[in-house]
């Protein structure tokens, strides 16, 4: 298998790379998290000026029409970076708008696309046991009245729409709202890892039916969704294991470097393992997303790893830099928190495991088993 990259993937990715580290560095991030900054505004420009803010959406909005993998390079070099910036739900929003939206929401593509807009989404949770905000009848003219909650929604602060998954006629819907609607009660708060969240009230909040999604919609965001986290958990554990590789060969105990011992030696070759299997499952599903194929169990398999390898790698990293690992004034503990924001962004390794076991149970298929086609 080949999972060199493309001259143009080459070049956005460095591209991307030198935007967040010129910005993103360590005594940069010590202000941010004094300063309690949950959005990097000049980095934000910058995204906006280089186009990496509408990469992903259509080119016929004023967008570059990229591809998954594109975006998942700029999401890695992100997530090393530790930037605070609306970037993947901003484009995931968007594009979905303008595959599945009606032409009356096209205008707040186009405005993302320039930048006079941020957007954010809200996904169901990966739990089976999730509440949704219901959608009724409203019977004053033919829209819909929401009530319910939206849990840690990103960035709603800053952002002018929310797409988000609505309960309506006992099945998954997804509508566009405005944050400035009436009967939307906003409760702030900050992430781990420093971003800003809200919790969102609707209290028979209207909406309209251009604002509602066509079918489909939910199918086609879940992957993409899972691919962004799985891109940026990638970017977090990466840097942190380089890090940590540097740390352990110049940190010396015994008047040997600690990278000499067995023990250490092994840990750390777990995580690099740990580390090529979230790329690969990465590489993989961007490729299907890409190709236009079936992909629910990649996604799900991808973001199982990104879980498990933020998990594994985040701890190993804090565990042999000793005391390092927990002095807030030392760099290494923003991945930790990353690591674990990204996972609850996920659902965690339990609620993934048991999609992924309901979908085996339902699609048994797979063709090293029975030689079928798997790309359905």
């Amino acid at each position: 298998m080949d999972f060199s990259l493309t001259e143009e993937q080459q070049a956005i990715f460095e591209m991307s790379q030198g935007v967040f580290n010129d910005c993103c560095t360590d005594e940069y991030l010590r202000e941010v998290d004094d300063s309690n900054i949950t959005i990097m505004d000049t980095l934000w420009q910058t995204c906006i000026e280089t186009g990496l803010h509408a990469l992903y959406l259509p080119e016929e909005y004023g967008g570059s029409e990229l591809g998954m993998t594109e975006l998942a390079l700029v999401l890695q070099a992100q997530g090393a970076a530790l930037g605070l910036v609306p970037l993947w739900r901003h484009q995931l929003a968007g594009a979905c708008l303008a595959k599945f939206a009606t032409a009356d929401l096209h205008p707040v593509v186009r405005a993302a696309a320039s930048a006079d807009n941020i957007l954010t989404l809200s996904m169901p949770k990966l739990s089976k046991h999730s509440a949704l905000v219901k959608a009724t009848p409203n019977k004053e003219n033919n829209g819909y009245l929401l009530s319910g909650k939206l849990s840690a929604v990103a960035d709603a602060a800053i952002a002018s729409h929310v797409l988000m998954p609505i309960e309506i006629a006992n099945k998954v819907g997804f509508a566009l709202v405005q944050l400035d609607a009436v009967n939307i009660e906003r409760i702030d708060g900050v992430l781990t890892q420093g971003e800003q969240v809200s919790d969102l009230v609707f209290n028979q909040c209207p909406v309209f039916g251009h604002q509602l999604l066509a079918d489909g919609a939910s199918e086609w965001l879940t992957p993409r969704v899972l691919a962004a986290f799985s891109a940026m958990q990638l970017g977090v554990s990466e840097e942190q294991l380089k890090r940590t590789v540097e740390y352990i060969c110049e940190r010396r105990q015994f008047d040997r470097q600690i990278g000499a011992f067995q023990a250490v030696q092994m840990t750390m070759a777990d995580c690099r393992i740990a580390l090529e299997v979230l790329r690969s499952t990465l590489l993989q599903l961007c490729y299907r997303i890409d190709a236009g194929l079936g992909c629910d169990s990649e996604a799900l398999a991808c973001a199982l790893h990104a879980c498990d390898a933020g998990h594994l790698i985040g701890h190993k990293a804090q565990h042999v830099h000793g005391g390092f690992g927990v002095d807030i004034s030392y760099p290494i503990h923003r991945y930790l928190y990353w690591s674990r924001a990204i996972s609850l962004g996920l659902g965690g390794s339990q609620a993934i495991t048991e999609r992924l076991g309901d979908w085996l149970a339902e699609n048994d298929k797979l063709g090293w088993k029975y030689d079928l086609n798997e790309n359905n």
